[in-house]
């Protein structure tokens, strides 16, 4: 029994020994790798204080703001509609025509009555001037005269009333000609030929490219530093041309869905822009006059949060950082590092803290030695 004892405390002992000498081994191991691990290729820039202009970005919606739906202002059947869907027009074109005959007719029996109370009037005047001698002869009375004067004057009322009748006429009969009140496209024809319309039914409708006022829904915690006249930046995808314009009017209301505040800027002469398309504007509220700018790709995401990899003596240490303002493909890095700082670009995503790194197409006036800024930098582990 105590032989089998002593025999197990020996095996025992003898796992216990390998069991550490190979923790040891690969704790010996590791360390190796990773001092002769191959350092990781990077570019490098430096942070420096630049001026930039301080702008928010949103999509919104285009809108025309003359689109007019032509209608009928007379009752009367379609003869022609001269224009076809999606072509051009201008201001002052012949657009479509309708049925005039009605108004001759109407025309021909007001001239008609016209002249038979302009026949009646020359009468009546010859007869009141001959009342008018008679009396001063002491022929007749002066109520007779007065008579034949008030005679007379009606004439001269109906014929008024006939000649504007002629004239109304006329005027209606002037709207069986439709002309384009706007220049733009035939979005979409209502009627066809032959169709008769009455007053108010519609016919065509034509976008204008005119004037366009463009909708950018921005956040409500914007809405304070919007104000009317700031300047404004539109781009379409519909178009190439980048179109500057000023902030014309904020909605005083919140959009109760979305939380934004509705920013109007409008746009004019601009041919070639779609109503309805989308359209990005960037409204700018101001310039800083220094700003520490860094490419994008030179920040990245952490744990601990968006960090920048400062170069020291060839190893890049992590550096947590706040970010501020976006401006092609250079974002403000409002703390965390100083200027002139070195900084890694491309590679910084594949780095963790104390790495060792090699350096691709170095600038020679880069020094990637900032041990006289080791103090100030906010160092992540």
């Amino acid at each position: 029994m105590q032989k089998n004892f002593r025999l197990f405390s020996i095996v025992l002992i003898s796992s216990l020994m390998i069991a550490c000498n190979g923790k040891d081994a690969a704790t010996d191991k590791s360390l190796a790798d990773k001092k002769n691990a191959k350092p990781t290729l990077v570019t490098i820039t430096q942070v420096k204080n630049q001026a930039i202009v301080t702008s928010e970005e949103t999509i919104g919606t285009l809108e025309g703001l003359t689109n007019p739906t032509i209608s009928a202002e007379v009752a009367a059947r379609v003869v022609k509609i001269h224009v076809n869907t999606g072509e051009a027009v201008k201001q002052g074109q012949l657009i479509a025509t309708l049925d005039a005959s009605d108004f001759g007719m109407q025309r021909n029996e007001a001239q008609t009555e016209v002249a038979r109370i302009e026949a009646l009037l020359a009468n009546q005047v010859k007869t009141v001037e001959r009342n008018q001698a008679l009396m001063n002869k002491k022929f007749i009375s002066i109520n007779a005269v007065d008579n034949e004067v008030a005679q007379q004057n009606v004439l001269k009322e109906q014929l008024a009333g006939a000649k504007a009748r002629v004239s109304s006429i006329n005027h209606s009969s002037s709207k069986t000609k439709i002309y384009a009140p706007a220049s733009g496209n035939i979005e979409k024809k209502l009627v066809d030929e032959g169709e008769f319309v009455k007053v108010g039914d519609p016919i065509i409708m034509i976008v204008s490219k005119q004037h366009l006022r463009a909708h950018l829904p921005f956040p409500e915690y914007i809405a304070a530093k919007i104000k009317p006249g700031l300047e404004v930046n539109l781009t379409s995808p519909t178009s190439e041309t980048i179109v500057k314009s000023i902030v014309h009017d904020l909605k005083p209301m919140i959009v109760e869905g979305s939380r934004t505040v509705d920013v109007i800027a409008d746009i004019l002469a601009s041919p070639d822009w779609q109503p309805g398309a989308s359209v990005t504007g960037t409204v700018i509220l101001g310039e800083q006059a220094t700003a520490m700018m860094v490419p994008e790709q030179s920040v990245v995401l952490r744990p601990a949060g968006e960090v920048v990899y400062v170069v020291r003596n060839n190893k890049a240490y992590q550096a947590l950082v706040k970010t501020g303002s976006h401006q092609n493909g250079m974002v403000e890095l409002i703390n965390g590092i100083n200027k002139n700082d070195t900084i890694v670009v491309d590679g910084a995503g594949f780095l963790t803290d104390n790495t060792a790194i090699k350096i691709a197409g170095a600038p020679s006036n880069v020094s990637t030695d900032n041990t006289a800024n080791k103090s100030s930098k906010k160092i992540i582990p």
